[in-house]
């Protein structure tokens, strides 16, 4: 038996769940998941902060025109808020590192040592040559944002097939046919949201040969020191991304900031990626890493100019790519997935210019 579609999204993360659900008032919509579950690999991994200084241009607008969602969600799309407070302090230890940040993000201020010291104090003075304060930074809710996205879709009647990992997929009188273990799928328009697999299925379809690279980022749950209450320190990175940390239910999340090509797989951490991360860690702050109680690891993918690549092929009728994400996915979901749901309903991107800085065009 075949099903059919007016829409075949390929991958559960938020990219794929955004897609669906912005799409399902006006279309048709299946949405193949090769797991168990939505979520499971980079979507449910990351540390989800809102930071407008983060990522290259595109990425920055996405996030900014993804702020108005974030701060005043749609009556009925979540219970809580989706965003809440935390800040983000870059730490400078060779010099110049911050220049380019404060000149592109008016959100951020220059704060001195002592201040920095204030903000999280753990943090050795002396190594320190400047820091900056991003005050609007904030933790993102994912199970709110994607359990949003998922009431949308039941809404629009659209349906999420799991174990439905694509093994092949062929076009024929303007029909694409994906075969899954979970059955066979039809839909005029296939959007590629497999993450880490995106270009692996863009081979399976024929389309344009863009290199969507995964690249492993790794971290680990530390407890905080004892005398501490951590719960409303900002997130503190070295701007060098020698490392980064992150309060979390009482503890802190470390990170060496890596960012290894890899293939795509369901990662693991690199016992020595993820040791030298804390050593550098360790030598910025004043209390010892004593024991590491959780380990973790996830796919960030991303194109040759990493940039994300969002739009139709231009070689390949009904083929839509929405990869590339980066480490920038949760924070512009909402502007990604309106402006997926703009370009396959043939209406003028509310993203405006910026839309065509994430075309596909740009590789061909």
């Amino acid at each position: 038996m075949v099903e059919t579609a007016d829409v075949l999204v390929v991958g559960a993360g938020v990219a794929g769940l955004g897609a669906a659900a912005h799409l399902a008032a006006s279309a048709r919509v299946i949405v193949l998941e090769a797991e168990r579950a939505p979520c499971l690999h980079s979507t449910g991994r990351s540390a989800a902060v809102f930071i407008k200084s983060y990522g290259p241009p595109g990425v920055r607008a996405a996030t900014a025109a993804s702020e108005a969602f974030y701060e005043t969600p749609p009556d009925g799309f979540a219970d809580a808020p989706l965003l809440t407070p935390r800040g983000l302090l870059y730490l400078d230890y060779v010099g110049g590192g911050l220049d380019a940040m404060l000149a592109a993000t008016p959100g951020m201020k220059p704060v001195t040592v002592d201040e920095a010291v204030e903000l999280a104090p753990i943090l050795k003075r002396q190594p320190i040559v400047a820091a900056a304060h991003e005050l609007d930074a904030r933790d993102i809710d994912i199970d709110l944002l994607t359990g949003g996205f998922r009431r949308w879709m039941r809404d629009g009647g659209a349906r999420i097939v799991t174990d439905a990992g694509v093994t092949a997929l062929s076009r024929e009188s303007g029909v694409w046919r994906a075969e899954t273990p979970a059955g066979v799928f039809e839909a005029p328009i296939l959007i590629n949201a497999a993450g880490a697999w995106a270009s692996a299925v863009a081979a399976m379809a024929g389309a344009s040969s863009i290199k969507i690279q995964p690249k492993r980022r790794s971290a680990a749950i530390v407890p905080a020191p004892a005398e501490y209450d951590v719960s409303d320190w900002p997130l503190c990175a070295d701007a060098a991304e020698g490392w980064y940390a992150r309060p979390t239910g009482g503890k802190l999340m470390v990170s060496p900031a890596d960012a290894d090509p890899v293939e795509a797989c369901d990662i693991w951490p690199d016992d020595m990626v993820l040791a030298e991360g804390i050593d550098r860690f360790q030598q910025a702050v004043t209390f010892e890493v004593t024991r590491v109680e959780r380990t973790w690891a996830g796919l960030r993918s991303f194109s040759p100019d990493g940039e994300p690549v969002i739009g139709f092929d231009p070689g390949c009728e009904g083929f839509f790519w929405l990869a590339g994400q980066g480490g920038y996915g949760i924070q512009t979901a909402p502007a990604f997935s309106a402006l997926t749901a703009d370009l396959v309903l043939d209406r003028a991107p509310a993203l405006g210019a910026a839309a065509a800085l994430l075309s596909p065009d740009r590789f061909v």
